[in-house]
């Protein structure tokens, strides 16, 4: 197991991030999820922490706060040192039938951090996010109640997830001009199937040095290679048969998937874990959020850890995976060449 930095903080995560999203829920969505029970919610902490992951992320909507109980009852179950573990959790969905209580607002933002705490059985939380965009709450005072719980010691290091490459950099900006507590990472949607995050995202990431934990890897379970181009799963199970996200675009995701299985034949191991290995091999992510239902399930994840993809079959994934061009991508592409070409002392060519 490697350990990256959060962005740019002397924080150290493990490369692989366990995702707490199947933890509790007895019905609607979050049973689809998983609706695993305390007991089987420590077997996998368990599993994950034996591997070497000491990142754990969570949030306080899953199943409308289990998550986090199960989470933080988890950690106490067995026995692991606050020091041990880095802790994330966010903020943003509905968490009461009235208007205030979901957003990222001041008061909202405090009012669930003490509430998170409180679930998690923590003095502190490690990386506290915001879960989504809210199109109603200025940036700036989103980003003032952030710091204040950084301030006070609620929280160490604050990020978003979902958000634009222009948001988290005008979040930046505001950061840096009022001296507030800067984002320090991203929980965002990357996968072989769906690479829209490599249009502005990364290249933002890698600019302004904040970290990227992806989300749903295996873009819902479609690159576990247990489904067919018609969707059915060759199992019988699987949460896409039932809860069908994230969209992708299912031809090059079977593309993909026709792709990656005699690579897995050829190191002997499955689909998925060539999947989470070519994540592992791109320089913008820090970490790979891991969720999972059974032990078996996360003992595959954590063995991605292991392979190393040649330049060929990157090169072959790459290929196979390639959005289609969209501008001003193909145009910055094209006239940097202009100044790229010098350094390699190519010939000057016209526009």
């Amino acid at each position: 197991m490697k350990y990256n930095p959060l962005g740019q903080t002397g924080l150290l995560v493990s490369e692989l991030c366990l995702g707490t999203m199947t933890f509790g829920g007895n019905d609607g969505i979050w049973k689809e999820m998983g609706g695993l029970d305390q007991k089987h919610a420590d077997g996998l902490v368990r599993t994950a922490l034996d591997a070497g992951v000491n990142f754990i992320d969570t949030a306080n909507v899953y199943a409308a706060g289990q998550s986090e109980q199960i989470t933080g009852q988890a950690l106490r179950n067995l026995g692991v040192a606050r020091d041990d573990v880095v802790i994330a959790t966010k903020v943003l969905g509905p968490m009461g039938a009235g208007p205030n209580a979901r957003g990222a607002s001041r008061a909202h933002i405090l009012a669930q951090a003490r509430a998170s705490l409180k679930r998690l059985q923590l003095e502190h939380i490690d990386l506290y996010q915001i879960h989504g965009v809210d199109p109603l709450t200025p940036i700036e005072e989103t980003m003032e109640a952030l710091d204040t719980l950084v301030r006070s010691g609620d929280v160490r290091y604050v990020g978003v997830s979902n958000w634009a490459a222009w948001q988290i950099a005008k979040a930046l900006g505001i950061a840096e001009r009022k001296n507030l507590a800067p984002l320090r990472s991203l929980q965002a949607y990357y996968t072989l199937a769906g690479r829209d995050l490599e249009r502005e995202l990364a290249p933002m990431l890698l600019s302004e040095q904040v970290g990227l934990m992806v989300w749903s890897p295996l873009a819902g379970g479609l690159l576990s290679g247990k489904y067919n181009r018609d969707g059915t799963s060759m199992t019988g199970d699987g949460r896409r048969a039932n809860f069908d996200f994230p969209p992708v675009n299912r031809e090059r995701a079977f593309d993909v998937i026709d792709a990656m299985r005699p690579m897995a034949a050829a190191h002997g191991c499955s689909v998925a874990q060539i999947a989470l290995a070519w994540l592992l091999h791109q320089k913008v992510v820090t970490t790979v959020i891991m969720g999972a239902r059974r032990p078996e399930q996360l003992t595959d994840n954590l063995a991605a850890t292991a392979i190393t993809l040649s330049e060929v079959e990157l090169a072959a994934l790459d290929h196979v995976s390639a959005l289609p061009p969209e501008y001003p991508g193909w145009m910055i592409e094209r006239q940097g060449g202009y100044r790229t070409g010098a350094m390699a002392g190519e010939k000057p060519k016209s526009a």
